[in-house]
């Protein structure tokens, strides 16, 4: 199934009310396009912790996260997981357009979809040239930023690991609220540890450490930066 995930009944998709749709591969259609959109496609809501779609399984529909935040995760032959990502709103799912789910992605938080039939959303991509452009440019800046991940997991300190991953944050949510020093951080520590190849203890003995520095403020729901500077400077080495 490729779906699996607990939520609300599906309702209609309406683009005309969708809150991040400039921040979307949908943005590159014109208004009078979106009737075909809407065709193919379905609003789903789903709840903190659910599963939206599980690795291996059959990929029967692509996805757009128009709200809350998903862990994206691959598990490995050995039974360890690894986190490869956290998509955010604007994020779009499938890009690859492949029949299996390539990763698992649970909710961090509850979260609103976009679900599109696959065969129904390719069939689109060859009618309208302008949304296959804009496909192409999300998934060159995903590889850009895969290869970003690896010189951060390879080449680093887990200071300057952190430092990456909080200015990456900030940048992420300044691209859908504005720039703000108040990071949220929807995952767990163990996430965070996991994407970038670090205990969970090292990333908190990194962030209490950031902390007690004053470059960071530990808030409930994330943090705040005190010190971008520093944290730009270390993430830049």
């Amino acid at each position: 199934m490729s779906c699996s995930h607990k939520a609300a009944p599906a309702a209609s998709l309406d683009c005309a009310d969708c809150d991040i749709k400039g921040q979307s591969v949908c943005n590159s259609l014109d208004p009078d396009e979106f009737d075909a959109l809407e065709k193919i496609g379905r609003t789903v809501s789903v709840a903190a912790k659910a599963t939206v779609f599980e690795q291996g399984r059959d990929a029967h529909y692509v996805c757009n996260l128009t709200s809350g935040a998903l862990r994206l995760s691959k598990l490995l032959p050995d039974g360890r997981r690894q986190v490869v990502g956290f998509a955010m709103p604007g994020d779009f799912l499938g890009l690859a357009m492949a029949k299996i789910h390539m990763y698992t992605a649970d909710a961090l938080t509850p979260a609103r979809i976009c679900q599109f039939s696959r065969v129904g959303f390719s069939d689109l991509l060859d009618e309208k040239p302008r949304l296959m452009r804009a496909l192409l440019e999300m998934a060159t800046h995903e590889l850009t930023l895969a290869q970003d991940q690896m010189v951060v997991l390879g080449r680093r300190t887990a200071e300057e690991k952190i430092a990456a991953f909080l200015i990456g944050m900030r940048k992420r949510y300044a691209r859908i609220h504005g720039p703000s020093v108040h990071v949220p951080l929807p995952m767990t520590r163990l996430d965070i540890g996991d994407y970038l190849g670090l205990t969970v203890e090292t990333v908190s003995r990194m962030m209490t450490r950031m902390a007690r520095e004053k470059t960071i403020v530990i808030v409930p729901d994330g943090v705040r930066l005190l010190d971008i500077p520093r944290l730009e400077q270390l993430a830049e080495v």
